[in-house]
């Protein structure tokens, strides 16, 4: 893989990586291998379609799924008779995790006793985290968390949103803590990187649903399970971003600062990490956004804040509802991303300021720094408005402290300005006006939407569900293999055959492929999507200025809301999942593309253009060939957050191995299967994630 992209939720910036091992000569016959691998296939389903497909019953369990139940009751016994490690070491870090979410919860958002309101009222929380804004981001921040704190209350869900931001907070601040120190090791040793990448590759490959079930298990149900799978969602992009910013420091910097003699400490604390502030913001950035969606999704394993109102809308296809709550994630989307994006910018803004001023005898290093980067103090020098002293910063927000403080006393001793009038509440009004409208429009377009289902069902979905789901499984492990085999080498295949391994281990081979089978599709969807609006954006200027601000938006919302609209166009069905898997997909895959199509040499673009050739055979013969491996890389990604997305469409009628990872929750005799679909779905995203990585470093080079 080329760049590097945050976990499904939010993707990251464009960061360089290695790229994998490939064979320097790929075979160029790989279409025609690839036909008579879907030949033989075709040939070898119709001859023994519906021959072992290993087809496991919803309520039917196998071995390893009453091991798993079995294994669940041994830790739960455990734990109650006393264990050292699950009651002592996991039940303190459980009780210490659930305390601390309690106590920020009396803090700013429930009750705490005696008191029938919480310890600060909502003006002074909001009064605080405006201030907090100010602090880090600036005047704008300051007023868009402003606007959006008081859009929390205005909707209904004041203490819900809080609890959320409680969640995403503190799971970001943990992240900070073991996050910076082990990118900044990564960067600074080869050895701690080699052995960390892979397990980051896991964890972002791993699909949000499969962390909860064990979790819930070993932390119990509650803020503590919500915390830790927060914590393991949200820590590989910070990590890895962390590790790109400290590496990209240039060498000719370092070169300059070591010639002093400095030692590797004052490298790090005056040299690399001024110099990668940034980088190391936008992780935190892309932290708490993934963050944000693994909060809202932990309301499965009964975490506080907006998740639970959404699912209970979901469960009952109350979209108006769900579109309340669902719009409340949205503003705290917005807010996070503005005032984390804005926080970066700040933050370049004072590391400039600080290199620029330096000037005094005896603090040689940042003169050498300066001397190395002197664009950064002629910007400065050619009239920009210079940045404040930190002196006159720190008086400012020592003044604007005082009326924080004032409000935050005067919602601990007014009930009004502790907790919001349910005369301001405007949320059902909306839910019922959401509700209208989805109402009119459906019927409106129901029409159209039930036709392009059927359509895309009948004449896609359900023959190539029964090419995979019908085929014998050792027949269908053959195909993936030769697949895998013919577009990425053979270290691809083997990890093919590895992850089948572990899905026939699981006993739910057919699920897998009906899984499989909604993904493929949903990709193909979000390909033809992608490529006609990112051709679209990358030959057009104007279009990108509009199209990109779009897709930055839709990059922000958590994956949970996109169930919302799809819901509410198509019902409950497994399409309903594949049309939510597109939106949350589309976005990554068409800057991708868009990326790749204004990456193509101009000089080549203008060779082609002066021998005549046609807009559209520019796009075919020219941009597109030379775009491959974007377009591969646009694939692995749009893959991975399909696959992400489906599962989590399991609710709203996905089936296959999302619902069973849904049901795990609710059913106790289904915990162990559920654990074994979560397994699977991990399985299916490696094995999807190295066929395409692989196959955009190989035909990347052809």
């Amino acid at each position: 893989m080329t760049t590097l992209q945050a976990p499904p939720g939010r993707p990251g910036p464009n960061v360089k990586e290695e790229q994998p091992y490939v064979d320097t000569a790929p075979n160029r016959h790989t279409a025609l291998w690839l036909a008579v691998t879907v030949a033989v296939w075709v040939v070898g389903w119709l001859i023994f379609r519906g021959q072992d497909t290993r087809t496991l019953s919803f309520q039917d369990l196998n071995g390893f799924h009453r091991w798993l139940n079995d294994l669940r009751d041994s830790i739960q016994l455990a734990s109650s008779r006393g264990n050292w490690f699950f009651h002592g070491v996991i039940g303190n870090i459980s009780a210490f995790f659930n305390w601390l979410v309690g106590q920020l919860q009396e803090l700013v958002s429930t009750p705490a006793f005696p008191r029938p309101v919480p310890q600060i009222g909502w003006l002074g929380v909001l009064a605080l985290l405006a201030w907090v804004a100010y602090a880090v981001a600036g005047v704008r921040s300051a007023a868009l968390v402003l606007l959006s704190v008081l859009g929390f209350g205005f909707l209904g869900y004041w203490g819900d949103s809080i609890d959320t931001l409680i969640i995403t907070v503190l799971a970001v601040l943990i992240c900070c803590l073991i996050g910076l120190p082990l990118g900044i090791a990564m960067a600074r040793r080869k050895a701690v990187s080699v052995a960390v990448t892979p397990v980051l590759d896991l964890m972002q490959t791993m699909p949000a649903f499969a962390y909860l079930a064990p979790l819930a298990l070993i932390f119990g149900i509650g803020a503590s399970s919500a915390v830790v799978c927060t914590l393991i969602y949200a820590l590989p992009p910070l990590v890895r971003i962390t590790e790109h910013g400290i590496r990209s420091v240039p060498e000719t910097t370092l070169e300059a600062a070591g010639s002093l003699g400095v030692t590797k400490q004052q490298m790090l604390r005056r040299v690399q990490l001024p110099m990668a502030r940034r980088t190391i913001v936008v992780g935190i950035n892309q932290c708490t956004m993934a963050a944000l969606s693994m909060a809202t999704i932990a309301a499965f394993v009964n975490s506080p804040g907006l998740g639970k109102p959404v699912i209970a809308a979901l469960q009952s296809l109350d979209v108006g509802g769900a579109a309340v709550s669902g719009f409340c994630i949205v503003i705290a989307a917005i807010m996070l991303d503005r005032t984390t994006t804005a926080a970066s910018e700040r933050a370049e803004k004072l590391n400039r300021g600080a290199l620029a001023s330096v000037s005094r005898p005896g603090v040689m290093l940042m003169t050498v720094v300066l001397e190395k980067l002197p664009r950064w103090a002629t910007e400065e020098q050619r009239g920009r408005r210079p940045l404040p002293s930190p002196l006159f910063r720190r008086a400012v927000l020592a003044l604007t402290f005082i009326p924080v403080l004032v409000a935050i006393l005067l919602s601990r001793q007014y009930l009004s300005l502790a907790t919001f009038s349910s005369s301001a509440n405007v949320g059902p009004r909306i839910a019922t006006a959401v509700s209208d409208l989805t109402d009119t429009v459906v019927n409106s377009v129901d029409t159209f939407t039930n036709a392009f289902k059927n359509v895309i069902s009948y004449g896609l979905l359900n023959p190539l569900q029964s090419l995979l789901g019908e085929a014998p499984w050792w027949l269908m492990a053959a195909v993936l293999i030769s697949v895998a085999f013919f577009l990425g080498g053979w270290r691809p295949a083997a990890v093919t055959v590895v992850c089948e391994a572990v899905i026939l281990g699981t006993g739910l081979w057919h699920d897998a492929m009906v899984t499989l089978t909604m993904t493929l599709v949903a990709t193909v969807m979000v390909m033809v999507l992608a490529m006609l609006l990112g051709v679209w954006m990358g030959r057009s200027r104007p279009a990108d200025t509009v199209v990109r601000p779009v897709l930055d938006t839709f990059q922000t919302i958590p994956p949970f809301v996109y169930l919302v609209p799809a819901l509410a166009l198509f019902s409950s069905s497994r399409f309903t999942a594949i049309v939510a898997a597109m939106a949350y997909a589309v976005p990554i895959a068409t800057k991708l593309v868009a990326d790749g199509i204004r990456g193509v040499s101009p000089s080549t673009v203008e060779a082609a253009r002066s021998a005549g050739i046609t807009s559209r055979q520019m796009i075919m013969k020219v941009q597109l060939p030379m775009a491959r491996e974007a377009l591969v890389l646009a694939t692995n990604q749009g893959l991975l957050y399909v696959l992400s997305m489906v599962v989590i469409g399991g609710m709203v009628g996905g089936g296959s191995l999302g619902y069973l990872v849904v049901s795990g929750f609710s059913q106790a005799q289904l915990f162990g299967k559920g654990i074994a679909a979560g397994i699977a779905i991990t399985a299916l995203g490696v094995m999807l994630d190295r066929i395409t990585r692989y196959a955009a470093a190989r035909h990347g080079r052809i």
